[in-house]
């Protein structure tokens, strides 16, 4: 593993998939001329809005979305995430996964993550979400891509970071880096989204990188933004505050071996 830049990028998506894409490619360019070699897109990154028109479109938004993201890879020689897009379960099935995807710089998928975790949540500011009414919950643990150049990769999505048994699981693996691409909610973001980023770094020795969505993104949705970049120590390397941008961050393997070596605690697991 080589010391190397990572981005997050941070969107304010909408339900128009073409202007997203073409927010994307600026920061994705943006993000390579500050020397990125990572970079992820946080979730919903190509499509944002009502239930209903992500399902009418989640055919070719699915298409055109992985077609751009081995298209951005390709021409920016870069690793890249898509943190989260709709995939049609099937031809016959009115639902989706909220899918994340991997890709290298030749344009070849590394990993694909289904999000497990669906967010099921009444939130005291009054908004209710329920995504399992659109979205089938994936099966499978996330998966680990092993890079001797960028570390070990993990995937998550969003409201997979309360849960840190899926964490753990990657710790298993030997992850280095984790992404945790979101679409977190304002109300929601404010108190818990940081500390709880923070937690999953300091207890799995890893970075984490998590891009975000930030401001109004359709009707009452409203997003808390920050993408963030932080260390093993639970140090924030970088943040993008609360404008759609990107937060850079050095990925450093002797951090990595430091904090490590000081802190050894998943040698010390009694429980597993």
């Amino acid at each position: 593993m080589k010391s190397y830049l990572a981005a997050a990028i941070q969107m304010t998506s909408v339900s128009n998939l073409q202007k997203n894409l073409a927010q994307a490619e600026e920061f994705i360019d943006l993000a390579v001329r500050q020397g990125a070699e990572l970079i992820g897109l946080p979730e919903n990154f190509s499509f944002m809005g009502e239930e209903n028109e992500k399902l009418a479109q989640a055919s070719a938004i699915a298409t055109e979305t992985e077609t751009f993201l081995k298209t951005m890879a390709q021409r920016f020689q870069i690793t890249i995430l898509g943190g989260g897009f709709p995939v049609p379960v099937d031809h016959t099935s009115n639902r989706v996964y909220n899918t994340a995807l991997l890709i290298d710089p030749s344009g070849q998928e590394l990993a694909r993550y289904q999000k497990v975790h669906l967010f099921d949540v009444n939130v005291p500011d009054g908004n209710t979400y329920r995504e399992s009414t659109t979205v089938m919950a994936g099966t499978q643990l996330p998966p680990v891509y092993f890079s001797q150049e960028l570390g070990n990769i993990g995937l998550s999505v969003c409201y997979d970071v309360r849960f840190p048994e899926l964490y753990r699981h990657i710790a298993y693996k030997n992850g280095d880096v984790i992404f945790v691409p979101a679409a977190f909610t304002a109300f929601t973001g404010k108190d818990h989204w940081q500390v709880l980023l923070q937690a999953r770094a300091i207890e799995n020795t890893c970075y984490i990188i998590a891009p975000a969505q930030t401001g109004i993104n359709y009707a009452r949705r409203q997003t808390h933004g920050h993408a963030m970049i932080i260390d093993p120590w639970g140090a924030i390397l970088a943040d993008a505050g609360e404008e759609p941008g990107v937060a850079i961050a050095e990925i450093n393997p002797s951090r990595l071996e430091q904090v490590r070596r000081q802190m050894p605690s998943l040698q010390h697991r009694v429980f597993v």
